[in-house]
């Protein structure tokens, strides 16, 4: 047999070997793929449509509006109940790195908590359990404090992260999810978890980014993931979430639009203009609408600014770590104690109060006079700030 002939026969047997791979490749892809979404379609069906590019469940909007979301207060109808009393509470780390906007997911959340990460860019605890957001991100790392949050919400909340902070010391978020019995439970790490529940996108911003900011995962997806470890809306041993849960109280109306301001603008400056936050106050819908880097923040699924109807600033102790990690950028916040706090609802300001006995217990917010605030149904946006920093009122 002749060297040509020896070339063209190796050649052929590499074709069909790369072939014979590829198949049997996307073959085990495409069954993975189809059995998760076998998973989360029994997990939706007859409750939710999907009717957008972006997998968010859609409900039956001509229904009542009778059923009573305990994180908002806002009423939706008995098939969105059903979907929601099916899981519990979800918690997604969301970045707010500027390559990072425009986010997914976040309007959808019932509850978001901001403060700053490392090298004053913020970040956002976005917590799910009314609404579905579908595609959510970019997914970003766990830091301690936000694991206080989180645990707020009852008997084993899930906690959906990329990585962490894994620094020995006070701020090693990695070490404390394992310590608290989370690991491969309720802790929702895309390290444990990976492909399709979390993939990348590296075109979903529409410019380049760096390979961190196109990480992303789709709500139910999560659930479904939760649901397979025994996680529904009650745990492995039959316990149901809320078991614990301290609901806040929230009002049965609004007042009408004659009552309302006729404007309010809060500013918060955060670490400079590329993260300063402004909420202008809307009277007509009772919304406090997002800027953030001085241009409006948009939903990148939804292409809606960002908005809430309730702001809660929480003014806690903030220090470094001193944990060695890398210019001691790590942070911590204290969440348990007692503070000073401002709410913003209907477009007026009130001074108040926050306490939080431990780790686990709820963030209580007060009135002057010691009275528990009553939240307008609707969003919950918490800001976290350290001790007397700024925030502009108009």
């Amino acid at each position: 047999m002749n060297k040509k002939v020896l070339i063209l026969l190796s050649v052929i047997f590499f074709l069909l070997s790369a072939g014979a791979s590829y198949y049997v490749f996307s073959k085990h892809q495409a069954q993975t793929v189809s059995s998760e979404q076998q998973v989360v379609a029994s997990n939706t069906s007859n409750l939710g449509k999907v009717n957008n590019d972006y997998d968010a469940l859609e409900f039956d909007p001509n229904l009542p509006k009778t059923e009573t979301c305990p994180l908002t207060g806002v009423k939706y109808g008995k098939d969105q109940q059903e979907w929601w009393s099916a899981h519990r509470p979800l918690g997604v780390m969301i970045e707010n790195e500027i390559d990072a906007r425009p986010q997914s997911g976040i309007n959808a959340a019932d509850v978001t908590y901001e403060t700053l990460a490392e090298g004053g860019i913020t970040r956002t605890l976005d917590v799910y359990y009314c609404q579905d957001a579908g595609i959510v991100g970019p997914v970003r790392s766990a830091r301690t404090y936000f694991l206080d949050w989180i645990s707020e919400y009852g008997n084993s909340p899930l906690y959906t992260h990329v990585g962490g902070a894994n620094t020995p010391g006070p701020a090693d978020a990695l070490g404390q999810i394992d310590s608290y019995g989370w690991g491969n439970y309720n802790d929702m790490n895309q390290f444990s978890i990976g492909f399709p529940v979390f993939y990348r996108d590296e075109t979903r911003q529409g410019h380049e980014v760096a390979t961190e900011h196109t990480m992303y995962s789709v709500t139910t997806k999560l659930w479904a993931v939760a649901k397979s470890r025994g996680l529904t809306n009650v745990d492995k041993n039959g316990t149901a979430w809320d078991t614990t849960f301290v609901p806040y109280k929230f009002a049965t109306s609004a007042p009408s639009v004659d009552e309302r301001p006729s404007s309010q603008v809060i500013s918060i400056p955060w670490s400079g203009p590329d993260y300063a936050v402004k909420w202008t106050y809307n009277p007509k819908d009772n919304l406090y609408y997002r800027d953030n880097g001085g241009v409006p923040h948009i939903d990148r699924d939804t292409h809606k600014q960002l908005t809430t109807s309730n702001i809660i600033i929480l003014f806690q102790t903030q220090q470094n770590a001193d944990d060695g990690y890398e210019n001691n950028e790590h942070l911590l916040y204290g969440t348990t104690g007692t503070g000073d706090a401002l709410v913003f609802e209907n477009g007026k300001e009130i001074k108040a109060s926050w306490s939080k006995e431990n780790r686990t217990a709820r963030t209580i917010i007060t009135d002057a006079n010691g009275n528990q605030i009553i939240f307008t149904p609707g969003k919950m946006w918490f800001e976290i700030l350290a001790i007397g920093a700024e925030v502009d009122v108009q």
